[in-house]
């Protein structure tokens, strides 16, 4: 009986290394903190809205990808004004963070786009997005509908 239970004991020390591993491996990981998640109402029949958010990183990173499961597909974009006009841009490489610095996504700049909408979003409704990036673990956030504050400087709808 004695050398049956040694391949049981074997297996149990290996895996109790490997999750102390990742553990410690984790502790060097960054941190993206997220803040005042807010989706765009969808009109009937649209299915693309606009959500910001504020990201801060504990070291410079990059926010390289976002999923929703109410969405398609989610895109990172950029509005910027050419030739007198609004045009708004996939950043295919990702949002550059840097380390401590609040990086706002916001109408008329950085913003996500949520394509392929399934459902109709209302104002009150609840979207959850998850957000991934170069460096630091994913995260889940919540995102409130609802119509975000303008300011002189947004002369776009998404």
């Amino acid at each position: 009986m004695p050398h049956r239970a040694l391949p049981l004991l074997l297996a149990v020390a290996a895996l109790a290394a490997c999750t102390s591993d990742e553990k410690a491996g984790s502790l060097d990981r960054p941190v993206v903190e997220l803040s005042d998640a807010l989706c765009r109402p969808t009109p009937v029949g649209r299915q693309a809205t606009g959500c910001y958010l504020t990201l801060t990183a504990s070291a410079d990173d990059r926010l390289v990808g976002v999923s929703s499961p109410v969405a398609g597909r989610g895109q990172i974009h950029e509005s910027r004004v050419e030739s007198n006009m609004m045009m708004m841009y996939e950043l295919k490489e990702g949002l550059p963070l840097s380390a401590g610095q609040a990086v706002e996504l916001k109408p008329g700049g950085a913003h996500i786009m949520l394509l392929s909408v399934t459902e109709p979003l209302k104002a009150g409704d609840t979207v959850p997005l998850t957000l991934t990036f170069a460096s630091a673990r994913p995260v889940e956030v919540t995102a409130s509908v609802g119509q975000p504050a303008l300011t002189d400087a947004d002369h776009t709808a998404h």
